[in-house]
Protein backbone atom coordinates (compact mmCIF):
# COMPACT_ATOMS: atom_id res chain seq x y z
CA UNK A 1 0.00 0.00 0.00
CA UNK A 2 0.77 3.79 -0.99
CA UNK A 3 0.77 7.22 0.62
CA UNK A 4 -0.62 9.54 -1.52
CA UNK A 5 1.67 13.07 -1.21
CA UNK A 6 -1.14 15.87 0.65
CA UNK A 7 -1.62 18.44 3.27
CA UNK A 8 -1.43 17.23 7.03
CA UNK A 9 -4.52 15.87 7.92
CA UNK A 10 -5.63 16.31 11.38
CA UNK A 11 -8.33 15.13 13.92
CA UNK A 12 -9.14 11.86 16.13
CA UNK A 13 -9.67 9.66 13.06
CA UNK A 14 -5.84 9.73 11.99
CA UNK A 15 -2.37 8.56 13.36
CA UNK A 16 1.21 9.54 12.55
CA UNK A 17 4.16 7.82 11.75
CA UNK A 18 7.89 9.22 10.84
CA UNK A 19 8.13 8.65 7.35
CA UNK A 20 11.86 7.12 7.20
CA UNK A 21 14.30 7.85 4.51
CA UNK A 22 14.82 3.64 3.79
CA UNK A 23 14.19 0.99 1.90
CA UNK A 24 10.48 -0.14 1.65
CA UNK A 25 10.95 -4.02 2.12
CA UNK A 26 7.68 -6.73 2.87
CA UNK A 27 9.32 -9.76 5.19
CA UNK A 28 7.13 -12.85 4.39
CA UNK A 29 8.28 -15.74 6.73
CA UNK A 30 6.43 -18.67 5.83
CA UNK A 31 7.00 -22.60 5.87
CA UNK A 32 9.53 -21.74 2.83
CA UNK A 33 11.66 -19.29 5.33
CA UNK A 34 12.31 -15.71 4.77
CA UNK A 35 11.79 -14.09 1.62
CA UNK A 36 12.35 -10.02 1.50
CA UNK A 37 10.94 -8.25 -1.18
CA UNK A 38 11.34 -4.68 -2.43
CA UNK A 39 8.28 -2.34 -3.82
CA UNK A 40 8.83 -3.80 -7.33
CA UNK A 41 8.66 -7.50 -5.56
CA UNK A 42 12.78 -7.58 -6.35
CA UNK A 43 14.21 -10.80 -3.93
CA UNK A 44 16.91 -8.60 -1.57
CA UNK A 45 16.98 -11.23 1.10
CA UNK A 46 20.84 -11.79 0.46
CA UNK A 47 21.19 -8.09 0.21
CA UNK A 48 19.86 -8.25 4.15
CA UNK A 49 21.82 -10.92 5.96
CA UNK A 50 21.29 -9.50 9.69
CA UNK A 51 17.69 -9.59 9.21
CA UNK A 52 17.42 -13.41 9.35
CA UNK A 53 16.10 -12.97 12.37
CA UNK A 54 12.90 -12.38 11.72
CA UNK A 55 12.54 -16.02 11.19
CA UNK A 56 12.19 -16.21 15.00
CA UNK A 57 9.53 -13.55 15.47
CA UNK A 58 6.80 -16.39 14.19
CA UNK A 59 6.14 -19.39 12.10
CA UNK A 60 4.27 -17.37 9.62
CA UNK A 61 3.75 -13.78 9.51
CA UNK A 62 3.99 -11.12 6.68
CA UNK A 63 5.11 -7.70 7.65
CA UNK A 64 5.70 -4.04 6.17
CA UNK A 65 8.49 -1.96 7.10
CA UNK A 66 11.48 -0.03 5.87
CA UNK A 67 15.39 -1.30 6.05
CA UNK A 68 17.37 1.89 7.52
CA UNK A 69 21.03 2.85 8.16
CA UNK A 70 21.76 5.44 10.65
CA UNK A 71 24.50 8.11 9.93
CA UNK A 72 25.19 10.32 12.98
CA UNK A 73 21.59 9.21 14.49
CA UNK A 74 19.85 10.16 11.10
CA UNK A 75 18.09 7.64 8.22
CA UNK A 76 20.40 8.29 5.31
CA UNK A 77 19.13 6.42 1.92
CA UNK A 78 22.59 7.37 0.52
CA UNK A 79 24.03 5.11 2.86
CA UNK A 80 22.16 2.46 2.28
CA UNK A 81 22.02 2.56 -1.12
CA UNK A 82 24.53 -0.19 -2.30
CA UNK A 83 22.65 -3.02 -0.80
CA UNK A 84 20.00 -2.00 -3.37
CA UNK A 85 22.99 -3.11 -6.67
CA UNK A 86 25.06 -5.15 -4.34
CA UNK A 87 25.27 -7.89 -1.53
CA UNK A 88 27.14 -6.91 1.24
CA UNK A 89 29.82 -8.03 2.75
CA UNK A 90 30.56 -9.46 6.23
CA UNK A 91 32.40 -6.36 7.07
CA UNK A 92 29.95 -3.94 5.50
CA UNK A 93 27.00 -5.39 7.45
CA UNK A 94 29.60 -4.72 10.62
CA UNK A 95 30.34 -1.75 10.19
CA UNK A 96 26.78 -0.32 8.79
CA UNK A 97 23.68 -2.49 9.72
CA UNK A 98 20.04 -1.67 8.86
CA UNK A 99 17.25 -1.53 11.37
CA UNK A 100 13.95 -2.90 9.87
CA UNK A 101 11.22 -0.35 11.46
CA UNK A 102 8.35 -2.26 10.85
CA UNK A 103 4.72 -0.40 10.65
CA UNK A 104 2.36 -2.56 9.47
CA UNK A 105 1.63 -6.82 9.56
CA UNK A 106 -0.94 -8.41 6.58
CA UNK A 107 -1.05 -11.40 7.62
CA UNK A 108 -0.18 -13.61 10.83
CA UNK A 109 -0.50 -17.41 11.45
CA UNK A 110 -2.27 -17.81 8.09
CA UNK A 111 -4.85 -15.31 8.92
CA UNK A 112 -5.04 -12.40 6.08
CA UNK A 113 -4.95 -9.34 7.98
CA UNK A 114 -5.23 -6.71 5.44
CA UNK A 115 -8.99 -6.18 5.61
CA UNK A 116 -9.26 -5.13 9.31
CA UNK A 117 -8.68 -1.98 10.33
CA UNK A 118 -5.16 -0.36 10.86
CA UNK A 119 -5.81 0.24 14.45
CA UNK A 120 -6.17 -3.39 14.60
CA UNK A 121 -3.63 -4.47 12.64
CA UNK A 122 -1.19 -1.99 14.80
CA UNK A 123 -2.33 -3.51 17.90
CA UNK A 124 -1.34 -7.08 16.74
CA UNK A 125 1.32 -5.62 16.47
CA UNK A 126 2.13 -4.40 19.36
CA UNK A 127 1.57 -7.79 20.73
CA UNK A 128 4.41 -9.31 18.89
CA UNK A 129 7.39 -9.41 20.63
CA UNK A 130 9.89 -7.32 18.57
CA UNK A 131 12.48 -6.80 20.82
CA UNK A 132 13.33 -10.22 20.63
CA UNK A 133 14.50 -10.55 17.30
CA UNK A 134 17.84 -8.57 16.69
CA UNK A 135 17.60 -5.20 14.19
CA UNK A 136 13.96 -5.51 14.16
CA UNK A 137 11.74 -2.26 16.17
CA UNK A 138 8.13 -1.11 15.84
CA UNK A 139 8.42 2.13 14.24
CA UNK A 140 6.67 4.39 16.53
CA UNK A 141 2.89 5.89 16.34
CA UNK A 142 2.01 9.30 17.01
CA UNK A 143 -1.38 11.30 17.88
CA UNK A 144 -0.14 15.00 17.46
CA UNK A 145 0.76 15.33 13.46
CA UNK A 146 1.40 18.81 13.62
CA UNK A 147 4.10 18.43 16.28
CA UNK A 148 5.69 15.59 14.65
CA UNK A 149 6.12 17.59 11.03
CA UNK A 150 8.02 19.88 13.15
CA UNK A 151 10.13 17.55 15.34
CA UNK A 152 10.84 16.46 11.81
CA UNK A 153 11.80 18.66 9.95
CA UNK A 154 13.98 20.08 13.05
CA UNK A 155 15.75 16.41 13.22
CA UNK A 156 16.09 16.62 9.60
CA UNK A 157 14.29 13.50 9.06
CA UNK A 158 12.29 12.84 5.58
CA UNK A 159 8.72 13.68 6.72
CA UNK A 160 5.82 12.37 8.54
CA UNK A 161 3.02 9.51 6.84
CA UNK A 162 -0.36 9.90 8.56
CA UNK A 163 -2.94 6.84 8.14
CA UNK A 164 -6.30 6.88 8.82
CA UNK A 165 -7.32 4.70 11.81
CA UNK A 166 -9.66 3.05 10.02
CA UNK A 167 -8.54 1.50 6.91
CA UNK A 168 -7.89 -1.48 5.86
CA UNK A 169 -4.85 -2.38 3.78
CA UNK A 170 -5.10 -2.27 -0.16
CA UNK A 171 -1.69 -4.00 -1.50
CA UNK A 172 0.15 -2.06 -4.55
CA UNK A 173 -2.40 0.59 -4.54
CA UNK A 174 -1.96 4.18 -4.07
CA UNK A 175 -4.21 5.08 -0.89
CA UNK A 176 -6.22 8.29 0.04
CA UNK A 177 -6.26 6.81 3.90
CA UNK A 178 -1.94 7.26 3.82
CA UNK A 179 -1.07 10.68 3.25
CA UNK A 180 2.77 11.47 2.98
CA UNK A 181 3.98 15.01 4.17
CA UNK A 182 7.49 15.31 2.97
CA UNK A 183 10.10 17.94 3.73
CA UNK A 184 11.77 19.41 0.74
CA UNK A 185 15.29 19.09 0.66
CA UNK A 186 18.37 19.91 -1.42
CA UNK A 187 21.35 18.33 -2.92
CA UNK A 188 24.56 19.26 -4.96
CA UNK A 189 25.15 17.09 -7.86
CA UNK A 190 27.42 17.40 -11.17
CA UNK A 191 25.95 17.22 -14.87
CA UNK A 192 27.00 14.14 -16.81
CA UNK A 193 24.36 15.22 -19.87
CA UNK A 194 21.04 16.85 -20.98
CA UNK A 195 18.38 16.07 -23.12
CA UNK A 196 16.85 18.08 -25.47
CA UNK A 197 13.12 19.60 -25.48
CA UNK A 198 10.75 17.38 -28.08
CA UNK A 199 9.39 20.42 -29.48
CA UNK A 200 12.35 22.46 -29.54
CA UNK A 201 15.20 20.07 -30.11
CA UNK A 202 17.74 22.78 -29.65
CA UNK A 203 16.75 23.42 -26.24
CA UNK A 204 17.68 21.86 -23.46
CA UNK A 205 14.59 19.98 -21.79
CA UNK A 206 16.28 17.84 -18.91
CA UNK A 207 19.37 17.39 -17.42
CA UNK A 208 21.26 14.32 -15.92
CA UNK A 209 22.65 14.42 -12.96
CA UNK A 210 25.09 12.00 -11.03
CA UNK A 211 26.63 11.98 -7.59
CA UNK A 212 29.87 10.86 -6.50
CA UNK A 213 29.67 7.03 -5.57
CA UNK A 214 30.21 6.49 -1.78
CA UNK A 215 32.41 3.55 -2.76
CA UNK A 216 34.63 5.94 -5.03
CA UNK A 217 33.72 4.27 -8.07
CA UNK A 218 33.62 7.78 -10.21
CA UNK A 219 30.24 8.93 -11.03
CA UNK A 220 26.61 7.52 -9.96
CA UNK A 221 23.65 8.38 -12.24
CA UNK A 222 21.15 10.45 -9.46
CA UNK A 223 18.19 11.04 -12.11
CA UNK A 224 16.64 13.41 -14.37
CA UNK A 225 15.10 16.87 -13.96
CA UNK A 226 13.31 18.94 -16.25
CA UNK A 227 11.95 21.39 -13.72
CA UNK A 228 13.45 24.78 -13.45
CA UNK A 229 15.34 24.10 -16.77
CA UNK A 230 13.09 25.97 -18.90
CA UNK A 231 13.75 29.43 -18.11
CA UNK A 232 15.46 31.90 -20.87
CA UNK A 233 17.71 33.15 -18.10
CA UNK A 234 18.89 29.41 -17.12
CA UNK A 235 19.06 28.02 -20.50
CA UNK A 236 21.80 30.87 -21.67
CA UNK A 237 23.61 30.19 -18.25
CA UNK A 238 23.44 26.31 -18.83
CA UNK A 239 24.80 27.02 -22.40
CA UNK A 240 27.65 28.95 -21.16
CA UNK A 241 28.69 26.49 -18.50
CA UNK A 242 28.25 22.72 -20.20
CA UNK A 243 31.50 21.51 -21.46
CA UNK A 244 30.27 18.56 -24.32
CA UNK A 245 31.99 15.65 -23.58
CA UNK A 246 32.38 12.23 -26.33
CA UNK A 247 30.94 9.93 -24.22
CA UNK A 248 29.04 9.17 -20.55
CA UNK A 249 30.94 10.34 -17.60
CA UNK A 250 28.51 8.28 -15.57
CA UNK A 251 30.23 4.30 -14.04
CA UNK A 252 27.12 2.55 -15.41
CA UNK A 253 24.97 2.63 -18.11
CA UNK A 254 21.90 4.70 -18.41
CA UNK A 255 18.35 3.64 -18.75
CA UNK A 256 16.93 3.58 -21.82
CA UNK A 257 14.70 5.93 -21.41
CA UNK A 258 17.27 8.62 -19.75
CA UNK A 259 19.84 7.95 -22.26
CA UNK A 260 17.73 8.24 -25.28
CA UNK A 261 18.86 11.52 -27.38
CA UNK A 262 21.36 12.22 -24.46
CA UNK A 263 23.92 15.04 -25.03
CA UNK A 264 26.75 14.12 -22.44
CA UNK A 265 29.03 16.94 -20.69
CA UNK A 266 32.09 17.08 -18.38
CA UNK A 267 31.48 16.85 -15.15
CA UNK A 268 32.14 20.35 -14.38
CA UNK A 269 28.96 21.66 -13.45
CA UNK A 270 27.88 21.53 -10.00
CA UNK A 271 23.96 22.28 -9.76
CA UNK A 272 21.87 22.71 -6.77
CA UNK A 273 18.55 20.37 -6.75
CA UNK A 274 15.84 20.52 -4.56
CA UNK A 275 13.98 17.28 -4.38
CA UNK A 276 11.67 14.62 -1.76
CA UNK A 277 13.98 11.98 -1.29
CA UNK A 278 15.26 9.10 -2.88
CA UNK A 279 14.17 5.90 -4.67
CA UNK A 280 15.28 2.45 -4.00
CA UNK A 281 16.91 2.44 -7.10
CA UNK A 282 18.98 5.59 -5.56
CA UNK A 283 17.06 8.61 -7.92
CA UNK A 284 16.03 11.68 -6.63
CA UNK A 285 12.11 11.96 -6.01
CA UNK A 286 10.29 15.37 -7.67
CA UNK A 287 13.84 16.98 -8.74
CA UNK A 288 13.83 20.87 -9.10
CA UNK A 289 16.31 22.94 -10.33
CA UNK A 290 17.24 25.34 -7.62
CA UNK A 291 20.51 27.01 -9.19
CA UNK A 292 23.86 27.14 -10.90
CA UNK A 293 26.64 26.34 -7.95
CA UNK A 294 28.95 28.96 -8.87
CA UNK A 295 30.53 29.27 -5.56
CA UNK A 296 31.81 25.82 -5.75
Amino acid sequence: MLATPGPLPTGPDWCYEVKWDGMRLLADRSERGLRLASRTDRDMTRHFPELAGLTELAPDVLLDGEAVTLVGGVPSFAALADRFHRVPTEAEVAARPVVYLVFDVLRLYGVPLTERPLSERRATLERLELHAVPNLRLSPAYDDGEALLTATKAQGLEGVVAKRRTAAYLPGRRSPAWVKVAHRRTQDCLVGGWRPERTHPSRIGGLLLGVADPAGGGLRFAGRVGSGVAGEAMQRALREALVAAPESPFVSPLPREDAAEAHWCEPTLLVEVSHSGWTDGYRLRHPVLARLRRDR
